[in-house]
């Protein structure tokens, strides 16, 4: 998921194109926006790079025992 400073940065942007007669309402638009956004992005069931990098590990050592054990029954059935 985008941490807190990837939300503030796109805010800022976001807030950066509001035209001036809109800058009263500036800090408001802001705040909506990034609420709006950790919402979205809460919905969308993302998982960190971390969380993915463990989860390939995982699939590979999977993969792994996996050959392994088809070598051992392929050994086996051709003895």
């Amino acid at each position: 998921m985008l941490d807190a400073k990837k939300i503030e940065e796109l805010a800022g942007k976001f807030s950066q194109s509001i035209p001036p007669s809109a800058k009263a309402f500036q800090q408001d638009i802001e705040n909506n926006f990034k609420q709006a956004l950790q919402s979205l992005i809460s919905r969308m069931d993302l998982v960190t790079r971390e969380e993915f990098d463990v989860q390939k590990k995982v699939l590979a050592r999977t993969r792994d025992k996996i050959d392994a054990l088809e070598k051992t029954i392929h050994q086996m059935t051709n003895n």
